[in-house]
C-alpha cells in the first residue's frame, strides 16, 4: 500500500509534546516539557462551567459563538488595550487558539503563497502552513542581551512577492520574548509597506514579568485594519483543557476565518464559552495573582537549573525558560532531551524542534515552570543530583 498521508504532511509525525510526554510515563519522570499547570483555574470560573451543564446549555451553541462571549472579549480588548471591535461581525468564538490561527492561515493564505513566521515557533504554525499548501519563510530570534530577538534587515529580506502573511507571537513562546514596541514597529512597517495580514498569537497577553508589557500589534498606527489577533481562555485562567478561543479583527477578515472554521469544528463548547465569559467579566485580579506566582516559579526554576549547570535566558513572559545546555559540554538538545528522563527523572523539550534551521536551536532545551514549587524543587534536585554524579557533566 501506497504512504497514504498527502505529501506536503510527511515532514510531521508525532509531536514532540507527545514523544515526550509518553517518556515520562515510561519512565516516571517529572514532566517539565509540555505547557500545562498543575493546578486548575478559579473555583467561580469552574463553578460556572457546571452551572451551565446543569442548567441545561449542552447543545450546540451559535456557529460564531455564544454572543455573552463575543461581548465580554470585545470588553476587554477595549478596556485593556483600547481597541474597539463589534462583537456581533468582529470578534469570533474558536476551538482554542490553536484553531483560531490554523482558521486564520487556512483562509488567508493559499498555494503557494509565503507566510513568514519567527523561529523557534510553536510547531502547529508550521503544520498550518503545509496544510494551506502555503510556504513558510523563517526569520531567526537569537540570543542577544539576555533575551531572544530578530534581525530587522532579516525581516525585510524574508519578504517577496507572494508574501501574503506574518505570524507573531507575543509574548513567544518557546523563547519566552516580549516583543518591545521598537521590534513591533519593524513588523508593523513591513506590513504596511508590502501590504501584508499580521495573524498574531496572544495566548499569553496576561502572563508577563518584571513589569514587562505586552503590547499588541493591532494598537499600531495603521495595524488594526490589517491584522488578525488570537488569544484563549486557556492559559490565562488555567483551563488548557477547555480549548476556548476567540479570534478579533475586521469584519472582512472575521467572515473569512468563520469560512474556514465552519467546516473544522463548527462550534465551541458552549458551557466553557459561558465560563470563559464569566473569567474575562471576573477573574482579572486572580489573574494578576497567577502572574506573580509565575515569576516567582520563574526564579525558582532558573536559580535551580544555574546551579545544576545550565545558562539560562530570563523569559519576560509565558511558561517556559530556555536553558543553554553548552555549559554542560552538550551541543544536541534532542540528544540531551531523550537521556534525561533515563539519566536524571526529568523532562525537557528540544528547542531545535521547533526551528527551520535547527542548528540555531541545537544548544537550547525548554523547561516549564507553571508547576508546583515542590516539583520544581524536586526536578531541579535530580539535575543537580546527576551533575554531582557526573562531575558536574550531566
Amino acid at each position: 500500500m501506497s504512504e497514504p498521508l498527502v505529501e506536503r504532511m510527511r515532514e510531521f509525525g508525532e509531536t514532540i509534546f507527545a514523544e515526550m510526554s509518553a517518556l515520562a510515563v515510561r519512565t516516571g519522570s517529572i514532566n517539565l516539557g509540555q505547557g500545562f499547570p498543575d493546578e486548575d483555574g478559579p473555583a467561580g470560573v469552574l463553578d460556572m462551567a457546571v452551572e451551565a451543564i446543569r442548567s441545561g446549555g449542552n447543545q450546540y451553541p451559535p456557529g460564531p459563538g455564544l454572543p455573552e462571549l463575543r461581548e465580554a472579549v470585545a470588553a476587554q480588548r477595549l478596556e485593556r488595550y483600547g481597541l474597539a471591535y463589534d462583537p456581533a461581525t468582529e470578534v469570533f468564538v474558536t476551538v482554542g487558539a490553536t484553531e483560531g490561527i490554523a482558521a486564520s492561515v487556512l483562509s488567508l493564505a493559499g498555494p503557494g503563497d509565503e507566510v513568514i513566521v519567527f523561529e523557534p515557533y510553536y510547531d502547529s504554525y508550521a503544520a498550518v502552513i503545509a496544510l494551506a499548501g502555503a510556504v513558510r519563510r523563517p526569520v531567526t530570534l537569537r540570543p542577544a542581551e539576555g533575551r531572544f530577538t530578530f534581525d530587522p534587515d532579516e525581516l525585510r529580506a524574508a519578504v517577496g512577492p507572494r508574501t501574503r502573511a506574518i505570524l507573531v507571537n507575543s509574548p513567544h513562546n518557546p523563547a519566552g520574548t516580549v516583543f518591545t514596541r521598537a521590534e513591533l514597529e519593524t513588523i508593523a512597517d513591513v506590513c504596511r509597506e508590502h501590504d501584508l495580514v499580521a495573524i498574531t498569537d496572544e495566548v499569553y497577553e496576561y502572563l508577563t514579568f518584571d513589569e514587562t508589557a505586552h503590547i499588541p500589534l493591532a494598537t499600531l498606527d495603521g495595524m488594526r485594519e490589517r491584522t488578525v489577533s488570537v488569544s484563549s481562555a486557556g492559559k490565562s485562567f488555567s483551563v488548557t483543557g477547555w480549548k476556548t478561543g476567540w479570534v478579533t479583527a475586521p469584519a472582512p477578515y472575521v467572515r473569512a476565518v468563520q469560512t474556514v472554521k465552519q467546516f473544522l469544528t463548527y462550534a465551541v463548547s458552549a458551557p466553557y464559552q459561558r465560563a470563559a465569559a464569566y473569567a474575562l467579566r471576573n477573574e482579572i485580579p486572580w489573574v494578576e495573582e497567577l502572574r506573580k506566582s509565575l515569576q516567582a516559579k520563574r526564579d525558582r526554576l532558573i536559580i535551580g537549573l544555574e546551579a545544576a549547570g545550565f545558562a539560562t535566558y530570563r523569559p519576560q513572559g509565558t511558561y517556559f525558560v530556555q536553558a543553554d545546555i553548552r555549559p554542560l559540554g552538550f551541543t544536541d538538545g534532542m540528544e540531551l532531551a531523550r537521556a534525561l528522563p533515563e539519566k536524571a527523572g526529568v523532562v525537557a523539550i528540544p528547542t531545535q524542534v521547533f526551528y527551520d534551521h535547527a542548528e540555531a536551536g541545537a544548544p537550547f532545551v525548554r523547561f516549564a515552570f507553571c508547576k508546583k514549587d515542590e516539583v520544581i524543587d524536586e526536578a531541579v534536585e535530580r539535575l543537580a543530583r546527576l551533575g554531582r554524579e557526573t562531575g558536574g557533566r550531566l
